[in-house]
């Protein structure tokens, strides 16, 4: 007895330590974003493109992440977990260098293909190793766990927001940048869970169609992370363009963004607990609809940036309500989860890319229009996830049901 219970303190020590060590992955990972986000205007500039030529730029992350996300799994079956998110996370950082080095509109959207290819992998496999960290501790951790992507993101928009004020290359700036998350990123690694597969466990498939319920979640995912992408990446161009604000000033609405994101995001459990997933999605989509309307209305800068924060604060849990809704919505909790996070993903990175396209023929004005659209639909479609409420999980637990009679499949 004594020496099982030593066993399984020791157990739960490494977890303890495992969630520390992602949740600084996390950080890492919202860095590299948050750092080129902030610098986009640059970038456009540097590459001599229109906002619709942009718009087209921005598209190639989301083709390089659909086209390598499934190789994470693989990649991580092959070489283990550990190894796998190292290597992976590495070429991302890394890969903060190359947008910003690029001269034309043709080397931009090949360097934002191996960006978003990148981003991709190792996004997958830092959630895929944060699953298994929630389901060791029993507890719900991931919306903590994005709480540090925004964390990281802030960070990373805060340092390119003094780096724009500035006037600093970007080149210069993400060079260095890139140099210090990758070394951050690699000594996190170490304390991650080191999980590998069986010799003879076959590989896992590179493609499968999401169950239904998944796309139902996934819709309402679909409208939170496009509000997100679209914030993050055309927030401080608004500002500059609509607004006629300095470069720094348009990078801080980012910066604003990405702090209520991150706020919002670290109470996100506690807030769910009380209130039930429901009703935090029905009220955060609320204050999403009023800081769009405020983005597209206002007259002046300031209002523009409170918009971008209520954006930020509304949108901020619904990724991870959204992943536990699927884990409970069917037979298949993994296929169902992988079906939610293909599609939230893929509308953060396709956003920037319809913002921009729209931005061409009309104005970025009536793009965040459509921002707020969405944001809408969180209010009505906040229902569906209603199978990731801990709370009703835990009432329809204990109250009396006809339906513990019925036969099971």
């Amino acid at each position: 007895m004594t020496t099982d219970s030593t066993e399984t303190v020791f157990g739960m020590e490494q977890v303890r330590r495992a969630r520390y060590a992602v949740a600084a992955v996390f950080a890492v990972h919202g860095a590299v974003t948050g750092s080129f986000a902030t610098r986009v205007p640059w970038i456009q500039d540097h590459a001599g493109v229109s906002a619709g030529q942009l718009g087209l730029a921005l598209a190639f992350p989301a083709i390089g992440a659909s086209l390598a996300m499934p190789l994470a799994g693989a990649i991580s079956h092959r070489f283990g977990a550990r190894t796998a998110l190292r290597g992976l996370l590495a070429l991302w950082t890394l890969a903060l260098t190359l947008p910003a080095l690029a001269p034309s509109l043709l080397t931009l959207c090949a360097a934002l293909f191996v960006y978003g290819a990148s981003a991709g992998m190792s996004d997958v496999a830092m959630n895929a190793l944060g699953v298994e960290v929630e389901n060791r501790l029993d507890k719900s951790i991931m919306s903590g766990l994005h709480g540090m992507w925004s964390v990281g993101a802030l960070v990373g928009s805060a340092s390119g927001t003094v780096a724009a004020h500035l006037g600093a290359d970007a080149r210069l700036h993400h060079f260095v940048a890139a140099l210090v998350l990758t070394t951050l990123g690699l000594i996190a690694c170490r304390g991650v869970l080191d999980l590998r597969s069986e010799p003879d466990e076959e590989p896992p498939p590179r493609f499968t169609l999401p169950p239904r319920s998944a796309l139902i979640i996934g819709a309402v995912g679909f409208c939170a992370v496009f509000a997100e992408g679209a914030s993050l990446d055309w927030s401080a161009v608004y500002l500059r363009d609509i607004m006629g604000t300095s470069a720094g000033l348009a990078a801080a609405s980012t910066t604003a963004f990405t702090l209520t994101m991150a706020v919002a995001r670290i109470a996100g459990d506690k807030v769910v607990d009380r209130f039930g997933a429901v009703r935090t999605v029905r009220v955060g989509g609320g204050l999403a609809t009023v800081g769009g309307l405020l983005v597209v209305a206002s007259p002046n800068a300031v209002l523009a940036m409170c918009g971008f924060a209520l954006l930020g604060l509304g949108v901020a849990v619904v990724v991870p309500l959204a992943f536990a809704a699927a884990g409970r919505s069917g037979p298949n909790p993994s296929q169902a989860i992988a079906g939610v996070a293909t599609i939230t993903y893929t509308s953060g990175l396709i956003a920037p890319s319809a913002i921009g396209s729209l931005a061409e023929a009309t104005s970025l004005v009536v793009s965040f229009g459509l921002v707020t659209v969405l944001a809408f639909g969180l209010v009505l479609g906040a229902g569906v996830l209603r199978a990731g409420d801990r709370r009703a999980v835990a009432s329809s637990a204990t109250a009396p049901s006809t339906a513990a009679a019925e036969p099971r499949p």
